[in-house]
Order: structure tokens, then C-alpha cells, then sequence
């Protein structure tokens, strides 16, 4: 699709992916109109913004309206510790949004719609493949999260067969880092959350599992672009959006330290879990329609790393379904 002379509603147009998605249908020549909970100094001075709580089902019709595509980013975000010990915290937000939004957005013609998915939805395995999903059940680390995740993509697929509403392309975003992401220490992933206690000076750097896990990650700007491939392919077919390769939690730690001045020691607390073994996209599909991962590992750490140093003070505006 061609954004050029489009209105756009990006909602979560604020957050790590939403901000250089933004940027970029801002750039192509889209109007873009923002609906998110952030402080409204996260968003681009050329879109319209929007501080609305999505949760409302009369606000999602509100935003939704004379829009030519929406971009569904919304969700919730946060450590398995968290996921763990606030499951309803994940699954009700996460559930209420995709349900809204979608609905809201087919009632009020919206020709075209994205919905964001996620990794969660994927059962153990060496390789995630999009046809898998169903065949499985979420790992038991994502079971929440997984579940409301699946339930948009679902519905999504109901759209399709009962409205025949083809137009509605679904991603599932691997690990994804940036900056603007979720620094704050009690509920951060673990790329944000390795960053900030290290440029904050712990030492020894204390880390869960045996740093032998493989995670699948990838810059929110790789993912911004490959949501609007996605976007302008949209057939209602997942796609994964990822690199596509394994990097492990020790490799991921030994880049990070790297940039610092000062090494600290890292301490590896076998006696926490480290969580599913093996987490890798297979981006064939990904691929078929033009995307490939631009942001290599070590640059990407390296431009997050020096973002946190420069605006640790400002992290937290941001809409935190935990605290607030």
C-alpha cells in the first residue's frame, strides 16, 4: 500500500515501534493521527495527537473514523516475572484492546488494518514457523499473554471469512529493542533492563539462567518497516518479523558490557530460571515480500545504549499499565 495522501491512525503511534512507524508513514506523505496513553512529548510534532483510553470501545469508534488504515501496536509489555505474578494485568488490556480496536475500526469502514501479535503465541520449539501456531498451545512462560495474542489474530481471521474483510495483515514481532522502550526495573525485558543496570553502575552484574538461552532480537525500526511490507501485503497471513537468528543471553551481555568504560564483573544466577531454551523466527515469509533486518546486533545495543545514557530522565513517560 501507498500511504501517500492517506489517513493513518497509528494507535500506540507513541511507543518504541509506533515512533519510528510514525516517522515513517510521516515521511511516505500519510496524515497521521496518534491514539495512545503516553505523555504527549513522545509524539511527532506532525501527527495529530490523540491521549485516549482504548479501553473505551466509543473512543476506539472516535479515532477510527474517516481513517484510510489502522496500525494496531497496542499491548502490554513486561518482564515473565511480571507476566507471572500479573497475569490479568497482561491478559485483560491485551484482550479489551485487540477486541475495540478491530471491532471499531470494521464498523467505521476502515479499509485496511494491522494487528500487532507476538512472539508469545509460539509453543517451545528450535524454530518458530507462522503454520505452527495452532497445532500448539503458548509455552507455559507466555500462557497469558499468549493466549490474548492469539485470540486478535482469531478474530482477525473471523473478520476474514464472515465480513470477507481481506485487508488485515497480522505480525509477530520477535524480541524486539530500541529506543523508548521499558526501562523501568521492575518490570523491564531483558535487553532494556540488562542496559540500564549497567550504565547505572551495577557491579557486579547480576544476570538469571546460565546465559545460554537464544533469543531471537530485533530493532524496533527493523520492525517498523517490516510492518508496512506487511501492511501493503496484507491478506490476513501472519508474518514474522524478526532477524531470523539466535543470539544467546551471554553474547547479549558480553556486547553491552563491551560498550561500557567501566567493566563489571557478571555474576550468572543459575538458581533463576532462564526461560524457554531456544526462540528463533523463521523469516521466510518475511522475506517474500521484501524485508530483510538492516540493524545489526552490536549497532543497535550501541544507539539504545547511548539513547538511555542521554535520556534516562524521560523514560518514564510513558503510560505504565502497572503502576497506573
Amino acid at each position: 500500500m501507498v500511504f501517500n495522501g492517506k489517513k493513518v491512525l497509528v494507535a500506540g503511534g507513541t511507543g518504541m515501534i509506533g515512533i519510528p512507524l510514525v516517522e515513517m508513514l510521516i515521511a511516505q506523505g500519510a496524515t497521521v493521527s496518534i491514539a495512545s496513553l503516553d505523555d504527549p512529548s513522545r509524539a511527532h510534532p506532525a501527527a495529530r495527537f490523540n491521549r485516549v483510553n482504548l479501553m473505551s470501545f466509543e473512543n476506539c469508534l472516535q479515532v477510527c473514523q474517516e481513517q484510510d488504515f489502522v496500525f494496531n501496536l497496542l499491548g502490554v509489555k513486561g518482564s515473565p516475572a511480571v507476566a507471572v505474578g500479573k497475569p490479568a494485568s497482561f491478559f485483560v488490556p491485551t484482550i479489551t484492546l485487540n477486541t475495540n480496536l478491530m471491532e471499531a475500526a470494521w464498523q467505521s469502514g476502515v479499509p485496511g488494518f494491522l494487528f500487532t501479535s507476538s512472539v508469545a503465541v509460539y509453543s517451545p520449539a528450535e524454530v518458530f514457523y507462522e503454520d505452527d501456531v495452532w497445532r500448539t498451545f503458548p509455552s507455559p512462560n507466555d500462557r497469558f499473554p499468549g493466549w490474548a495474542k492469539r485470540m486478535g489474530e482469531l478474530q482477525a481471521e473471523a473478520y476474514k471469512i464472515q465480513y470477507g474483510w481481506e485487508r488485515i495483515a497480522i505480525v509477530r514481532p520477535a524480541n524486539v529493542y530500541g529506543p523508548y522502550d521499558n526501562f523501568d526495573f521492575q518490570n523491564a525485558m531483558v535487553v532494556p533492563s540488562l542496559i540500564k543496570r549497567a550504565i547505572d553502575g551495577e557491579n557486579p552484574l547480576v544476570v538469571w539462567g546460565d546465559g545460554s538461552a537464544r533469543r531471537d532480537f530485533i530493532h524496533a525500526r527493523d520492525v517498523a518497516r517490516g510492518m508496512l511490507l506487511a501492511a501493503t501485503h496484507a491478506n490476513g497471513e501472519p508474518i514474522n518479523l524478526g532477524s531470523g537468528v539466535g543470539v544467546s543471553i551471554k553474547q547479549l551481555v558480553e556486547t553491552i558490557v563491551s560498550y561500557l568504560d567501566l567493566k563489571p564483573d557478571v555474576i550468572w544466577d543459575t538458581t533463576k530460571p532462564k526461560g524457554d531454551q531456544m526462540r528463533v523466527m523463521d523469516i521466510t515469509r518475511a522475506r517474500a515480500i521484501g524485508f530483510e533486518p538492516e540493524i545489526s546486533l552490536a549497532q543497535g545495543i550501541k544507539e539504545v545504549m547511548t539513547w538511555y545514557a542521554e535520556n534516562r530522565q524521560t523514560t518514564t513517560k510513558r503510560y505504565d499499565v502497572f503502576v497506573s
